[in-house]
């Protein structure tokens, strides 16, 4: 079997881009990866970059490929490259998979389990943003935040995960780490400690003691201000506190001082840059992030963590590819929280495969098809354009 075509799809998700990458073989098996990121034309070019290293070679063979694309990348580690490589090594673990007629858990000596708990990622936040794309209620008051709560509720799930909201008529996110001009300072003051301390206890009244509730920093604040939300938010016991921080020492310390638990890793790449992490006791759960890492740098990064005794938790807000393939990574490993996933979305989400995910009390079944479980609609990507 051979590799004859590399074919990268970026696609108009609404507020973000869904990066694809198909790859076609000369005996008619096609497998599919996702590598989704804002940098669409970045990551996209270096898919057709890396393309001839793969172009005629054995797609069974993945991780032969993927060290021949880590080598020709390795003076420019992680980033629009790693992702890259994760999109096409993904496309090749689903093909080797299929070529045996077995599912990718099965190819990685699987399943642990047939099921994974989810959390409902972005609660509020996509709806604060994009409410009539999504033909979803807007968030106007911490009233519609309450009433979103219990709609959560009332779907079966026992976990939400959502980021600093601002209801109103438009209301925002507060998302200044992420955004051009804003302040370098990420600092977090009185009233806005407040703030949060306001909208997360909306939503444990709403959803009561045993739900989980889940909140995401991000890069927005330096380590004092992450400390200071974390000890405000003590006394609703969340499941976690979320951190983007390039700093493990520095987040170690924001750990030590709270009772809070704190989950990072979404952005790091590969065991070496989660080792010190691990080292560091810098957290109570490790995020990985399976399309910008691949499947099987993933599982070494998960496995690498069971080491340490610490579970991990899939970062997983792409498209429903993603939820297939890291549901599968859940299936594998020995040390799983939980899994993340986006209910709210575009309205044609659900087109774009023929199956999507089974979600029953919260749980997500675990693929048990070829491959990824999934067969993807093409057309509806390419019905969906970046401009």
């Amino acid at each position: 079997m051979r590799i004859t075509a590399v074919t990268p799809i970026v696609v108009d998700a609404g507020w973000r881009n869904w990066i694809f990458v198909k790859v076609e073989t000369d005996e008619g098996l096609t497998g599919w990866g996702e590598c989704s990121d804002q940098a669409a034309r970045g990551v996209a070019g270096t898919v057709r970059d890396l393309t001839p290293l793969v172009l005629g070679r054995d797609p069974r063979a993945f991780e032969q490929r993927w060290w021949d694309m880590y080598r020709a990348l390795q003076s420019s580690p992680g980033g629009i490259g790693a992702k890259a490589v994760a999109g096409i090594e993904l496309a090749l673990v689903d093909i080797a998979a299929r070529a045996r007629g077995c599912s990718v858990a099965e190819l990685f000596g699987g399943p642990l389990r047939d099921k994974v708990r989810v959390y409902w990622s972005h609660c509020g936040t996509s709806r604060v943003r994009m409410y009539e794309l999504m033909g979803t209620p807007p968030l106007r008051t911490m009233e519609d935040v309450a009433a979103l709560g219990r709609e959560v509720v009332s779907k079966g799930f026992s976990a939400l995960k959502t980021n600093i909201l601002f209801p109103g008529n438009p209301g925002h996110v507060y998302f200044p780490g992420r955004q051009p001009g804003s302040t370098t300072d990420q600092v977090a003051s009185n009233q806005l400690i407040d703030h949060i301390v306001t909208q997360m206890g909306t939503f444990r009244d709403a959803v009561g003691p045993q739900f989980d509730l889940l909140l995401d920093l991000n890069f927005n604040f330096k380590p004092e201000s992450c400390l200071e939300i974390a000890r405000a938010l003590e006394p609703l016991h969340l499941m976690w506190l979320e951190i983007d921080m390039y700093e493990p020492e520095a987040l170690a310390e924001v750990r030590r001082k709270t009772s809070t638990r704190i989950c990072t890793g979404e952005t790091l790449y590969y065991e070496r840059q989660y080792l010190p992490y691990l080292q560091a006791r810098a957290s109570d759960y490790l995020m990985i992030d399976v399309p910008w890492n691949g499947f099987g740098p993933s599982k070494r990064v998960g496995e690498l963590a069971q080491t340490f005794q610490m579970n991990i938790a899939p970062h997983n807000y792409y498209s429903h590819l993603s939820s297939f393939i890291s549901a599968s990574l859940c299936a594998v490993l020995p040390n799983v929280k939980i899994m993340e996933i986006d209910i709210d979305d575009v309205p044609w989400k659900d087109e774009m495969v023929v199956d999507p995910p089974e979600i029953i009390d919260g749980y997500m079944t675990v693929p048990s098809g070829p491959g990824w479980g999934v067969e993807i609609v093409e057309e509806v990507l390419h019905a969906h354009p970046i401009g």
